[in-house]
């Protein structure tokens, strides 16, 4: 079926930009279907979000932190340790304490780092600590007082969402302060 000369390529692209409605000029069929779809959500035509699922904002167990006051903002802590043993003695004393809800230990990795004039290279383990973003400062100096490195790595990463019973468990888990 031929189209409408209004939505032909040789109008759109013969009409000067302006000349057409935003709604009629040439686009590519998804942005089209898209656009059109959610113009028709916002007018309330037949084609509405009551009508269409998957145009319905989703409810899923996951959450954003800000959205939601059962969980805290939270953040994720790399760490690295020189071996297995310095790394469950630290992970134990963290979880001891409460600074963190969880610390994965994660093995066999290598850091290639600059330190004392020259590439160092090392055998290391990783940990990943799951923990409050208020408590990154007690942490720290925690992980500081323990470590067995002059500097230890310790950097922390937002989490802006997940499973929302894991981060109340990561709350419940974990002290305020």
């Amino acid at each position: 079926m031929p189209l409408p000369a209004l939505f032909s390529p040789t109008t759109a692209a013969s009409s000067p930009a302006g000349s057409l409605p935003l709604i009629l000029r040439r686009r590519p069929p998804l942005a089209g279907a898209l656009l059109f779809l959610s113009l028709g959500a916002v007018a309330g035509c037949a084609l509405s979000n009551r009508r269409i699922p998957f145009l319905r904002a989703r409810t899923l167990s996951s959450a954003r932190m800000e959205s939601t006051t059962t969980t805290v903002p939270s953040v994720v802590v790399y760490v690295t340790v020189p071996n297995r043993e310095a790394g469950k003695k630290l992970s134990e004393s963290i979880i001891s304490e409460k600074l963190a809800a969880c610390v994965n230990i994660v093995p066999g990795i290598e850091s290639v780092y600059w330190w004392e004039g020259k590439v160092q290279t090392d055998a290391e383990e990783l940990l990943i600590i799951k923990t409050r973003e208020s408590l990154v400062n007690a942490l720290t100096e925690h992980v500081k007082a323990n470590h067995e490195y002059d500097v230890p790595e310790v950097i922390s990463l937002p989490i802006n969402g997940g499973n929302l019973k894991y981060l109340e468990w990561l709350k419940n888990s974990t002290r305020e302060n």
